[in-house]
């Protein structure tokens, strides 16, 4: 089982930029994808992006694609979630997930993950 914490949330203008980060310890994150959900009040659970266990290969939410980067540090068993052009609608509590698996692939389906962290809160005012 591998811990996970996020960091780096906060109060951010529309339009702008936040980078949120999820640190991992108790086992190296080479053997896992990684992905990023967020959870918004009154709302279910959704697949941000998520990132091979290489860092080789990457997949966006289409409501995310062209302003999300999820890009990953294994030496410093780090994963980070880059956000451009924030809107209000990006408002919500991030969580970082890890899936453990043997080859290069990736997740986005929540089912498929096993181990999450406790989130962090983005908030995007207009």
């Amino acid at each position: 089982q591998v811990q996970l914490v996020e960091s780096g949330g906060g109060l951010v203008q529309a339009g702008g930029s936040l980078r949120v980060s999820c640190a991992a310890s108790g086992r190296t994150l080479f053997y896992y994808a990684m992905g990023w959900f967020r959870q918004a009040p009154g709302n279910e659970r959704e697949f941000v992006a998520t990132i091979s266990r290489r860092g080789t290969t990457t997949y966006y939410a289409d409501s995310v694609k062209g302003r999300f980067t999820i890009s990953r540090d294994n030496a410093r068993n780090t994963v980070y979630l880059q956000m451009d052009s924030l809107k209000p609608e990006d408002t919500a509590v991030y969580y970082c997930a890890a899936a453990w698996t043997t080859t290069d692939e990736i997740f986005n389906r929540i089912y498929q993950y096993t181990d999450w962290g406790q989130g962090t809160q983005v908030t995007v005012f207009s």
